[in-house]
């Protein structure tokens, strides 16, 4: 039977583009739209519910679309993204876009918006521009107006305390994202979008050594191994082990990468996956059992690892009596690294154990000075 493709969504820009022209059909028609058409960057265009059009004034209303993102897992996911759009006389067509209660400003250089600014990007102020020259063009070509456009989303505050936002110095709400306005599930592009924002921040507080960890749960055990280092010197890189050394690249001032992983990572990073995602935990154990044979000689602790159930059953046989294992495995890792940053990054690698504890340190020499 095939497969079911996955349903594409809209990102909170392409929301809110939408939303403002439901605000803007109002002011200018007398009558709230019960849907608009969305147009989309580049091409396509979807048309999307208006949930509520409200007017402050003769001049001034609100509305709100609600966010879908189809089939993605997005925290954004069913929320209000509204538009307050006002207008005044003016000599010509004029925008300006400000961001309103739960949208995020940023605090710190080195994104795309400059410190100041609502964190609203460059694709959806573009989204939006065009949307209210789209309105004027078809339902008021003779009107010039100064179209002050406020986004807002009711619920943004908490939203961004499920995101990284307050690192990369966005504070007080989400961002409106999206490069094209579509959503295509389970897409690469979100999260190295976030990569790159975090290491862009790093960069521009120039901060030379960044500490990579593939989520949550290894970072917390970085950080306490690197009190010294400032939070924006954390990068959570997920999957993405060769995307992120390339964005890495893209800063001039980064010179090292200390890459600080779990063991179970650590054998697909080891193996030289570009994506380390975890369908291929298979092959890993049998590889590692190769490994586990040449480095070791022993035909017994090869066939355990062969037959371990997860990378965590297998480590339990390896770790405490095989350490030259575990050396191997991060070896690996910093060849592997190396490849992907031309040689042209420091690579230092740190294993964990399961409860994060430090088993290798390709940096054993600077252990009691700079780990711990």
């Amino acid at each position: 039977m095939a497969q079911k493709s996955l349903k594409k969504g809209f990102t909170t820009g392409a929301a809110a583009s939408g939303a403002v022209k439901a605000a803007l059909i109002r002011l200018l028609t007398g009558t709230a739209p019960k849907e608009v058409e969305i147009v989309f960057l580049g091409s396509g265009t979807r048309t999307v519910a208006v949930h509520q059009v409200h007017c402050l004034t003769k001049n001034s209303c609100e509305a709100v679309i609600i966010k879908d993102a189809g089939d993605d897992p997005d925290i954004t996911h069913k929320a209000l993204i509204g538009a307050r759009v006002t207008l005044t006389p003016g000599d010509g067509l004029q925008v300006i876009i400000s961001g309103g209660i739960g949208v995020g400003r940023v605090t710190k250089p080195g994104l795309e918006i400059a410190v100041g600014e609502p964190a609203i990007n460059p694709g959806p102020r573009q989204m939006i521009m065009e949307a209210v020259q789209t309105v004027y063009d078809t339902l008021a070509p003779e009107q010039t107006h100064q179209v002050a456009v406020t986004v807002f989303v009711p619920r943004g505050e908490d939203l961004a305390k499920k995101t990284l936002n307050a690192r990369l110095g966005i504070m007080g709400g989400i961002s409106i994202l999206g490069t094209t306005g579509v959503v295509t599930p389970m897409s690469h592009d979100a999260y190295i979008a976030t990569i790159r924002a975090g290491i862009r921040v790093a960069a521009a507080e120039h901060i030379a050594d960044l500490v990579f960890t593939t989520g949550r749960r290894s970072e917390r055990h970085a950080m306490g191994l690197f009190p010294q280092f400032s939070e924006e010197a954390f990068i959570q890189t997920g999957d993405f082990f060769q995307a992120a050394i390339q964005e890495a690249l893209d800063q001039p001032f980064i010179s090292r990468i200390i890459y600080t992983v779990f063991f179970g990572k650590a054998v697909k990073m080891a193996l030289g996956y570009a994506h380390t995602h975890a369908a291929r935990s298979g092959m890993a154990l049998h590889t590692l059992a190769d490994w586990a044979q040449t480095v070791t000689g022993s035909r017994t602790l090869a066939d355990q690892i062969a037959h371990a159930n997860t990378a965590r059953h297998a480590f339990s046989y390896i770790y405490p009596d095989y350490p030259d294992v575990i050396r191997h495995v991060g070896q690996k890792i910093q060849e592997n690294a190396g490849s992907f940053a031309g040689h042209k990054l420091a690579i230092r690698v740190i294993i964990l154990d399961f409860d994060g504890r430090v088993v290798w340190d390709s940096n054993e020499r600077d252990q009691q000075t700079e780990v711990g």
